[in-house]
């Protein structure tokens, strides 16, 4: 993977391009950012130039025996750890390995879900576990056998728990030329220990028009790659799943369950939450809905505070000073909390139903709070 194929992060590339040529590349780095960021990608890329025979314009060639193999994934110093199902005790990840150079070439700036989904994961909860920390150990003892480093890039290391404690000696005292690449999410999952030991790299958002601008270049019609970059919150693969998912109206489904809230209709918000709770309408489209409602709020804070010159959507399924009125700073925080805490869980594969109720409950009151 190019540096160029990846949008935006001028300034990381630049960071991480400096610290290679300059012969300072640090043998432990932690790359944070949220999901969709494109930190894995960044990951991959940084890699690739590091290994790369012939660097040009301060990025890899992209022909090079090493990048040729690097495309594709299958570079044999190129090593990759992530969170999978364990059906037996002893497995590694390199069970998986076919599904994730599979997942990660299709998409790149891929969350957990996407991974679970490729691993059709259903309601199973994935991990690292310790099996697969000695293996990494293992495989890290090798010599390499082509580059002049080896790399490791682990993916979600806040799925380590406390069996990350094994990988502490690699990670502080790696053999020569070996490179360990963290790529997390969350900061306070990961054990202190860890932190301790590696390198911050921030990777920010995405802004709207570098999402934008990937979603025209997907074909995606202009007006709805605006709308979709807006509400993806800098994440590019909410942005794609917005644009994939779009059949299913998940704003004219937010409205509509939202009025029903204000209007304290409990037996036809049962009913509407049987169709969100469905499998077929998905994780993917439930957390979507519920950050459009976090935007659409927000946008009533701005609406009220009026600062509508900095308001950049609109919606054909509602009117936003008639939303506004009904939102305010009193009541506001405690929607966003909750919209907020539904996200958490579903992601968790909470059931559905269950948390859409909760939600349901808490909105409705949360309405009744007055200025």
């Amino acid at each position: 993977m190019l540096f160029s194929e990846i949008p935006g992060h001028a300034e990381v590339k630049e960071r991480l391009i400096r610290s290679i040529n300059e012969g300072r590349v640090s043998h432990a780095q932690l790359f944070l950012g949220q999901s969709g960021s494109g930190s894995l990608a960044l990951a991959v890329a940084y890699a690739q130039y590091l290994n790369c025979t012939n660097r040009i314009n301060n990025d890899s060639c992209g022909e090079c025996p090493s990048c040729r193999k690097y495309n594709k994934l299958i570079h044999p110093d190129l090593h990759f750890s992530y969170p999978f199902i364990t059906k037996k005790a002893d497995e590694v990840s390199t069970v998986y390995i076919k599904e994730w150079r599979e997942a990660l070439l299709a998409s790149p700036f891929m969350g957990i879900d996407e991974w679970t989904d490729q691993l059709q994961a259903e309601n199973k909860q994935p991990n690292i576990n310790i099996a697969e920390c000695h293996d990494i150990i293992k495989r890290l003892s090798y010599k390499s056998y082509e580059a002049d480093f080896k790399v490791l890039i682990m993916w979600l290391p806040e799925y380590l728990g406390a069996t990350g404690n094994t990988l502490l000696k690699l990670i502080e005292e790696p053999p020569e030329k070996t490179l360990f690449i963290l790529v997390a999410e969350q900061y306070d999952q990961i054990i202190n220990t860890i932190l301790s030991r590696t390198q911050l790299v921030k990777i920010g958002k995405f802004s709207d028009e570098e999402i934008k601008a990937h979603l025209l270049e997907m074909d995606c019609e202009e007006h709805a790659a605006a709308r979709y970059a807006y509400l993806a919150d800098g994440s590019m693969q909410a942005g794609i799943n917005l644009m994939l998912l779009e059949e299913n109206n998940l704003e004219e489904v937010f409205v509509q369950w939202f009025r029903l809230c204000y209007a304290r209709k409990g037996i036809e918000i049962q009913h509407l939450i049987d169709q969100i709770a469905i499998a077929a309408f998905g994780r993917e489209n439930q957390k979507n809905m519920l950050r459009f409602g976090l935007q659409v709020i927000r946008d009533c804070l701005t609406y009220n505070a009026s600062a509508t010159e900095i308001i950049r959507f609109e919606s054909k399924f509602f009117e936003l000073p008639k939303m506004a009125s009904i939102i305010n700073t009193l009541n506001a925080p405690y929607i966003i909390g909750h919209l907020e805490k539904a996200i958490y869980h579903i992601e968790r594969n909470a059931n559905p139903k269950i948390v859409f109720l909760d939600l349901s409950v808490q909105v409705m009151k949360d309405l009744q709070r007055k200025m």
